[in-house]
């Protein structure tokens, strides 16, 4: 058992001594430990915020972060003060969590059961853009440069040579040999039928000189119709030694044309702490070349990039100076500075200024004993500024002001910004804006001038006395803004509006001299029944007297135009806000359809023919009744638009059904009773009639007027009494003169214990309802007739009382109960 626990014990530490292995090529975070909150600027916390959002990261998890990255307790202090502020700023001062500023939530929970998630936004770097950038590091740890030596070019004539590599012997003219000669561990090479031959040490171009003379000496006529060319071929390995403050620092093993930024490369470059202008090249316990990237980033220069030899040692010490560029400028990073250079130096470094530099001045951040001081260097001297230990440079932005602008809105062709030139008036910015439009306002226009204390004042000028130049012409100053109003601006959109019988009825724009026929045919014309000897122009009246009741509040006019709008009409002129009616011909009706179904001669679709047509009138157009039909049956179904409120106008039927039934939905909602409302969709359109009534005494107050869309239907004899509702078992059954509306609920199975006995009803076969009577402490239930539906609703639920209405109700019997003792007490 013991040494199960054990067992168990060390596969745990070796797990999680994998697992807390960084993956590679993952950015390890970096050390926040010299993060000054105050040099971070609004924006750069902005972002900060941004990207802790599109992580899924809280502010408190984005603080969690800042402390186990090194920032101290007051700093991390003060970052959240910092947030609170910008979230205060922004208006969003109740975002405290960066993730529920979403509108959108979620539809299902994410798995909590493992922490993957959560792992990863703790491995998050958020705060790695905060730090400025090292100038150069990127250069090593770009994993699209990798610094390869070409294997494959021509063979350097200074490459020394050395064991396992492969020397190419190739002799052409009046000898022809090829050989691939191995460099021995000794450094010697076997030529055949010549002998061994040292080469390890030598160049290339010396190697082909002692292999050219050993060839003659063994009677190959070099150089006599013999050639000789000795090149590389397969290269061998070498070691290099990488120390100092570099990312990897170790032996390397590389190929032997490989170069320093390869090694570099190779240990990843200089960490934050090492040089990158004097890494040192160690050969032979001394240094043969100082390497400055400097020279390759900013001017492609790579004289100190020599190539390796075995056992060479690059160091990479660590940095004297750094400072520090930010602002307005092409490169902001950190920048290392050798003895003798300047702050123009460091500006070349950075790229130069970009376009929105302040270039006159730059601030520079010194270090001063035990704080710091800020120092302005003029243009003038950044050739002479020598850079210090830890000094931040500050380039601003321009001012977001214009030094010579004034302005010009209005009616004029080109309103906009203009140079403010020695000298320029009013009129010769009117001329520069290529003049007024025509509908520029000839009164009052206005200057919008800035004050020296930037307070704004108005100057007021007559634009037509400026014109007409009997005015003075009024210079102007820089950020000037002329207005110049049109005449639209200075009143309400004319507009007119037509309403009836037009095709397009609405409101439309008004123009000078617009006739009512203009108006109607911008409306489409006339429908088919409109009356254009009756149109109606109704103008609003300004001159109202508002002391008298009977004042007149419109004026109306009626007038008549051409049927065909043909000619000109009257020359009726309309005005602003006029408000024109056209009505439909007196007498012209459209064609109302209604329908016949069932048992007659021949039912279908009937034009009524008359405005009193009844419905013993459309039963005779129909042939009469079958001999198979019931009369007491017949129905009269009629939309009861009025009731639901539906627009009658619709003649999608469709449409209508289904606004129908979306307002019975409603009515539902709204009135909820024990009754079963789904029985209100179906029973709502029927009228009741008798139509045996109306046949046998046509014209008589049952025999109803026909309208629009009614349909008759005359069912087949039924035989059937339907039972539905709180029964235990609805059913269909059949009809019997006898029987009793209980006989036919027991037939039904009975009432269910849910029942409303005494409120149920019964629908006859023509729509009809009548219901449950009740005298004293008896029911009187309705006759039944064939084709009928019986129905039994439901007992409304019942609810308790709550606890308030039981306090409230016992307080109030206590209040009666103490009355009527006090009054007992008194007649004592």
């Amino acid at each position: 058992m013991k040494y199960l626990k054990s067992t168990l014990l060390i596969t745990l530490f070796i797990v999680c001594c994998v697992t807390a292995r960084p993956v590679l090529g993952q950015a390890i975070p970096q050390n926040l430990s010299g993060i000054n909150v105050n040099d971070l600027s609004d924006a750069q916390i902005k972002q900060l915020l941004q990207q802790a959002q599109a992580s899924g990261l809280t502010d408190n998890q984005l603080i969690q972060q800042a402390q186990n990255r090194g920032m101290s307790a007051d700093q991390v202090q003060l970052l959240q003060q910092r947030i609170a502020q910008i979230r205060k700023s922004s208006g969003n001062t109740t975002a405290n969590d960066t993730t529920q500023v979403q509108s959108r939530k979620l539809n299902y929970q994410p798995d909590t059961s493992s922490d993957t998630l959560n792992k990863a936004k703790q491995n998050l770097d958020l705060f790695g853009k905060l730090k400025p950038k090292i100038f150069g590091a990127d250069l090593f740890r770009n994993g699209r440069m990798t610094f390869e030596p070409n294997l494959h070019l021509a063979t350097p004539v200074n490459y020394i040579l050395g064991p396992d590599d492969q020397v190419n012997i190739n002799i052409y003219g009046n000898s022809l040999v090829n050989w691939k000669l191995d460099v021995s561990p000794e450094g010697n090479i076997n030529i055949p039928g010549v002998g061994l031959l040292n080469v390890s040490g030598k160049t290339i171009e010396q190697a082909t000189a002692q292999i050219k003379a050993k060839l003659a000496a063994n009677n190959y006529a070099v150089g006599h119709g013999t050639n000789v060319q000795v090149s590389l071929g397969n290269i061998r390995s070498i070691k290099v030694i990488i120390v100092g403050e570099v990312q990897k620092p170790g032996t390397y093993t590389l190929p032997s044309l490989a170069t320093v930024f390869n090694a570099l490369y190779s240990a990843g470059g200089p960490n934050d702490n090492g040089s990158f202008r004097q890494i040192e090249i160690i050969r032979n316990n001394r240094v043969i070349r100082r390497l400055d990237v400097y020279d390759f980033l900013v001017k492609g220069d790579q004289k100190d990039n020599i190539q390796l030899q075995d056992q060479d040692i690059v160091r990479v010490p660590t940095y004297r100076i750094r400072v520090e560029m930010d602002g307005e400028v092409k490169i902001p990073a950190l920048f290392e500075v050798l003895p003798g250079e300047t702050l123009q130096d460091v500006i070349r470094f950075a790229g130069g200024f970009n376009d929105q530099a302040y270039t006159a001045l730059v601030k520079v951040s010194q270090i001063s004993d035990q704080q710091r001081r800020i120092t302005d260097v003029p243009e003038s001297d950044y050739k002479n500024y020598i850079p210090l230990r830890g000094d931040v440079y500050k380039v601003e932005r321009i001012l977001e002001r214009y030094e010579n602008r004034v302005t010009i809105n209005g009616a004029v062709f080109r309103p906009g910004q203009f140079e403010l030139q020695k000298g320029l008036t009013l009129l010769q910015l009117i001329n520069k804006a290529a003049g007024l439009k025509e509908d520029a306002f000839m009164g009052i226009g206005s200057i919008t001038r800035l004050k020296p204390d930037n307070s704004t004042e108005i100057i007021s000028f007559n634009l037509s006395d400026e014109i007409n130049k009997t005015a003075a012409d009024i210079p102007l100053q820089r950020e000037d803004v002329v207005n110049i109003s049109s005449i639209f601006d200075l009143r309400d959109k004319y507009n007119v509006t037509i309403k009836g019988e037009v095709r397009q009825a609405g409101t439309f724009a008004y123009a000078d001299s617009m006739s009512v026929q203009d108006l109607i045919i911008k409306a489409g014309g006339f429908t088919e029944g409109a009356s254009p000897k009756r149109i109606e122009v109704a103008r609003r009246v300004t001159n109202s007297d508002p002391t008298s009741k009977s004042s007149v509040v419109a004026q109306v006019f009626s007038i008549d135009v051409d049927a065909q709008l043909k000619n000109g009409g009257t020359g009726f002129r309309l005005k602003p806000f006029d408000i024109v009616s056209v009505y439909t011909l007196p007498g012209y009706e459209k064609q109302r359809i209604v329908k016949v179904e069932g048992e007659v001669l021949y039912p279908g679709y009937y034009t009524i023919q008359k405005k009193n047509e009844k419905i013993s009138d459309i039963i005779a157009r129909a042939g009469g009744l079958s001999a198979s039909a019931d009369a007491d049956g017949g129905t009269l179904k009629r939309d009861n638009i009025a009731i639901l409120g539906i627009d009658k106008s619709k003649t999608d039927t469709t449409g209508i059904a289904q606004e129908r039934v979306d307002r019975l939905k409603r009515l539902k909602q709204t009135y909820k009773d024990s009754t079963d409302n789904e029985g209100l969709q179906l029973r709502n359109d029927y009228v009741g009639i008798d139509l045996k009534a109306i046949l046998e005494k046509p014209g008589s107050n049952g025999d109803l007027i026909m309208e629009d869309g009614d349909i008759i239907r005359i069912p087949k004899q039924e035989q059937v009494v339907r039972v539905n509702g709180e029964v235990l078992y609805p059913s269909a059954v059949v009809y019997e003169k006898d029987k009793t509306f209980k006989g036919y609920v027991y037939n039904a199975g009975g009432f269910s214990p849910d029942a409303l006995r005494g409120s149920a009803y019964i629908v006859y076969p023509n729509g009809t309802v009548k219901g449950t009577r009740k005298f004293l402490f008896f029911n009187t239930r309705p006759a039944v007739k064939p084709g009928s539906e019986i129905y039994v609703p439901k007992k409304p639920e019942r609810k308790g009382l709550s606890a308030t209405e039981i306090i409230g109700i016992t307080t109030g019997l206590a209040s009666i109960a103490a009355v009527i003792l006090g009054i007992i007490s008194l007649h004592k």
